[in-house]
C-alpha cells in the first residue's frame, strides 16, 4: 500500500478515488502544518497539495516520496528542480479551474454594471438610492477577449447568451479557428478601441509585463471596463493611474503579486477587488481533486506522464540541444512576427537528434508560447497543437545534406492580407555553443543567438552597413558582432548586428526607413 498525504483543504473525492483503487492509504489533514504531517509520516509515497509550499527541506524529510501532485495549474510553490534531483515527479491538473475563472469574470462584469456591491451596502444602511445606482446592461455590448486559451474561450461561450459582439486577440490562434468560436479576430489596438469591456486571459512573465500600457489604455472608450483575472503585472498600473480618471475607466481585479494579507498596490485604482477567488468554487475544487487522484493512479498503473512538469531529459540526448530547440523557436517566432497567428509548424531533426524528435517538440512549443511549460511531454504537445488548430509536420530528413545534429524550424503565419508567410531557421551546436546557421535563404551565418540582436532585410547595395553602424554609434551603441550575408537570386542582404543592450523600437524603425529596409527589428534572446 502506498501512503498519500493530502495536507490541504481539498475535496474528499481525491481520498475516495484513491481508497477505492485499493492500492493506497490516504492521510488527509488540513489542520496540521505540512512540515509536522511529513514528520509524522516519513514513509509517504505521494503528496497532493494546493497552494502549500513544498520546499527542498520538506522533500528531503520524506525519503520514500516519489510523486507530488498540484491540484491546480500553477506549481511555483513547489521546488521542482530539487524534486527532480531526488527523483520525484511533480504533476499538475491544468484546466481544472478554467470554468470557475470564466464564471468569475461574468460575475465581476455584472456586479460592476449593476452596482451590486455598493447598492447592497447602501440598502443595509437603510438608504434607498435607486437613482444613484442607475446601471448598464450587458446585452448588445462589445466585449474584447485578450487570450483565447481555455478560459478565454469559456468566457466567450458564457457571453453568447447575452447577445454580445465578441472581439478576440490571440496572436497564436489562426483567424479561422477564432471565428469558429464565434469571435471576430482583430488586432490588439482594434480590440481596445472598439470594446466596451476588455477581459484579460494571458500568462504573466516578462513577455507580457506591462503589455496593457499607456497606448492601449488611451485607445479605450470613455467609461469602458477592464477585467484582470489573469496575472498581476500585465497592466501598467502607473499608466492606468494617469488615464483612468480622465477616461472614467473601470478596473475589476482578482490578481496580485503575492497571495497574502496586507495592502495591495492596485487598491487605489481598482473598482472591485477580490482575494484571488478565480478557482475558489466547490466544483473547481472537486474537479482538481478528482483529477489529481486519477493522474496519480494513471502514472502508477499505466505510466501516463502527460502532466509531469519536471521531466528529466531522455538518456542519450545532450541538454544543449534542448536549449537549441527552445532558442531557435524563439528566433523563428520573432522573425515571423509575434503578433501574427501561426497556421503550421514544420521541423527537421538531423543526425543523432532524429530519434528525439517528439521530445524536442516540447521546448520548441515553449519557445513559441511562453505559457507552454517545457516540462510537458509529447502527448501534451500534440494535444496543445491540435487544440490551437495548427498543423504540425516533422519532415523526413535527407542525410545527404550533411546537417549533423542540426534542427530546422519553419513557421507559417497568416498575415493581415490573409497571405501566408514562411520563416525558416536552422541551427546547431559547435563546441558547446548554440549557433544559428541559416535564416530563410541566408546560409552559413553561425551567429550566437544571445542578447540584443538587430535584423535588417534590404536590397543589396553599398553603404548600408556603414549607415546602420553610424546611426548606432551616434546613439551610443557599441557593436559586438556583425553578419551580412547576401542572396544573389533576390539581390537582398540580411544585416545582423549583435549589441550589448536593447535598442528602442523608434531607433530601429528610423534606421529601417533610412536604409529602405523590407523589415527591421530588435530581438532580445
Amino acid at each position: 500500500m502506498k501512503k498519500v498525504l493530502i495536507p490541504t483543504k481539498l475535496d474528499s473525492v481525491a481520498t475516495d478515488v484513491l481508497k477505492n483503487n485499493g492500492g493506497y492509504v490516504v492521510v488527509q489533514d488540513a489542520k496540521t502544518p505540512i512540515e509536522d504531517l511529513a514528520k509524522a509520516h516519513p514513509d509517504a509515497y505521494a503528496l497532493i497539495v494546493r497552494s502549500e509550499k513544498v520546499t527542498a527541506e520538506l522533500i528531503d524529510s520524506l525519503p520514500d516520496l516519489r510523486v507530488i501532485v498540484r491540484a491546480g495549474a500553477g506549481f511555483d510553490t513547489i521546488d521542482t528542480k530539487h524534486a527532480r534531483k531526488r527523483g520525484v515527479d511533480v504533476m499538475n491538473t491544468p484546466g481544472a479551474n478554467a470554468n470557475a475563472v470564466a464564471e468569475e469574470v461574468i460575475a465581476l462584469i455584472l456586479a460592476d454594471a449593476r452596482f451590486i456591491i455598493p447598492a447592497d451596502a447602501s440598502t443595509r444602511r437603510g438608504e434607498w438610492e435607486k437613482k444613484a445606482f442607475m446601471g448598464r446592461e450587458l446585452t448588445g455590448k462589445t466585449i474584447g477577449i485578450v487570450g483565447l486559451g481555455n478560459i478565454g474561450r469559456l468566457v466567450a461561450k458564457r457571453l453568447k447568451g447575452f447577445e454580445c459582439r465578441l472581439l478576440g486577440f490571440d496572436p497564436l490562434v489562426p483567424g479561422d479557428r477564432v471565428r469558429e468560436y464565434g469571435i471576430e479576430p482583430v488586432t490588439l489596438d482594434e480590440l481596445f478601441r472598439e470594446s466596451d469591456i476588455v477581459t484579460l486571459h494571458i500568462p504573466g512573465g516578462e513577455g507580457t509585463k506591462n503589455l496593457i500600457g499607456r497606448n492601449l489604455l488611451a485607445l479605450m472608450k470613455t467609461g469602458a471596463t477592464l477585467v484582470n483575472c489573469a496575472r498581476a503585472g500585465i497592466i501598467d498600473e502607473a499608466a492606468l493611474r494617469e488615464i483612468k480618471a480622465a477616461k472614467k475607466l473601470r478596473l475589476l481585479n482578482d490578481v496580485y503579486p503575492k497571495d497574502e494579507p496586507g495592502p495591495k498596490p492596485i487598491a487605489d485604482i481598482a473598482d472591485i477587488m477580490l482575494p484571488h477567488l478565480g478557482a475558489s468554487t466547490h466544483e473547481a475544487n472537486f474537479v482538481a481533486a478528482e483529477r489529481a487522484a486519477r493522474e496519480l493512479i494513471d502514472l502508477d498503473e499505466k505510466g501516463v506522464a502527460t502532466y509531469i512538469v519536471n521531466r528529466d531529459i531522455p538518456e542519450g540526448l545532450d541538454k544543449t540541444y534542448c536549449e537549441l530547440a527552445y532558442i531557435l523557436s524563439r528566433v523563428t517566432r520573432e522573425l515571423s512576427g509575434r503578433s501574427l497567428p501561426i497556421t503550421m509548424i514544420e521541423t527537421s531533426f538531423y543526425g543523432q537528434l532524429e530519434p528525439y524528435a517528439n521530445w524536442l517538440l516540447v521546448p520548441i512549443l515553449s519557445g513559441i508560447w511562453e505559457d507552454f511549460d517545457r516540462y510537458n511531454d509529447y502527448k501534451a504537445a500534440a494535444a496543445f497543437i491540435k487544440e490551437m488548430g495548427i498543423d504540425y509536420v516533422n519532415r523526413a530528413i535527407e542525410p545527404e545534406k550533411g546537417f549533423a545534429n542540426s534542427i530546422t524550424i519553419d513557421l507559417i503565419v497568416e498575415q493581415a492580407d490573409n497571405q501566408l508567410k514562411r520563416t525558416s531557421v536552422r541551427g546547431t551546436v559547435a563546441e558547446g555553443v548554440l549557433m544559428v546557421s541559416r535564416i530563410n535563404e541566408f546560409d552559413h551565418l553561425y551567429f550566437v543567438p544571445h542578447g540584443s540582436t538587430l535584423f535588417f532585410l534590404y536590397d543589396d547595395r553599398p553603404g548600408v552597413i556603414a549607415t546602420i553602424s553610424r546611426k548606432l554609434a551616434d546613439a551610443g551603441f557599441n557593436i559586438e558582432d556583425i553578419r551580412n550575408p547576401h542572396d544573389t537570386r533576390t539581390n537582398r542582404s540580411l544585416a545582423i548586428f549583435k549589441l550589448y543592450q536593447p535598442v528602442a523600437e523608434t531607433l530601429v524603425a528610423e534606421i529601417g526607413r533610412e536604409i529602405k529596409a523590407h523589415s527591421a527589428m530588435c530581438v532580445m534572446l
